[in-house]
């Protein structure tokens, strides 16, 4: 699958982007600066060992172009400008993965505590801000960059998948199914990201309450699921 990881130079990109090339994908690093993406790739390629994997690096509207999956790893702070920035190269078709944490951080607060975004989540808002024909998914609020980052050890986290489009959810989950240990849950509508992104303040807290740098969320009881219901 051909991806782009919009904020791919961030540690949770540039962890998510290692783990995508790790499972065989082609992972496009997006930057504000085509100088960074440049050496994003390099490190990328020096951090697998692997000259071979296909991954290039562009300034982040030429990222986005041809991807079947756009993936958006920003602070909140930084979305509005982001999604501007991009929304005019984007394409009818493609999917826009979400995974902006709406934190007190963006305002001068602390990381662990949420803030509320007008449109209810910071998935809603980016869903305001692209063009028609564009699907958008919410997810990867409860998994941190430095699992991400922890190559030799698989993901022992779920991805929680908020979104309206069943057909843009199941391509993402496809794409999370690919990396070892990661396993995607269809939590609902779009909506639902309301729930879904405080998550990201929860699992902070407790990280520091336990002193963790790894922790994660699973939903049991997986081996009696089916498919989930549209």
């Amino acid at each position: 699958m051909d991806v782009t990881i919009v904020g791919g130079t961030g540690k949770e990109g540039f962890g998510l982007a290692l783990r995508l090339l790790g499972a065989g994908h082609r992972v496009t690093i997006g930057s504000r600066s085509a100088e960074r993406a440049a050496e994003a790739v390099a490190r990328a390629m020096q951090t697998l060992g692997d000259d071979a994997i296909q991954v290039e690096g562009a300034e982040n509207a030429a990222s986005v172009l041809g991807a079947d999956v756009v993936v958006v790893t920003v602070p909140f702070s930084g979305m509005i400008e982001i999604y501007a920035s991009i929304a005019p190269a984007l394409q009818q078709g493609q999917v826009v993965l979400d995974a902006t944490s709406p934190l007190m951080a963006a305002v001068g607060g602390k990381a662990w505590q949420p803030i509320t975004p007008w449109q209810g989540s910071a998935a809603e808002l980016a869903a305001s801000l692209l063009p028609d024909g564009i699907a958008i998914v919410a997810g990867f609020h409860t998994i941190g960059a430095h699992t991400l980052m922890a190559l030799d050890d698989d993901v022992d986290s779920d991805a929680l998948l908020c979104g309206d489009d069943e057909a843009a959810k199941r391509k993402v989950g496809d794409l999370i199914g690919s990396v070892p240990g990661m396993e995607w849950v269809d939590a609902g509508p779009l909506a639902n990201a309301r729930l879904t992104e405080p998550l990201t303040s929860l699992i902070i807290t407790i990280n520091r309450r336990y002193k963790l740098k790894d922790g994660g969320f699973r939903i049991t009881g997986r081996d009696a699921w089916g498919s989930p219901e549209s």
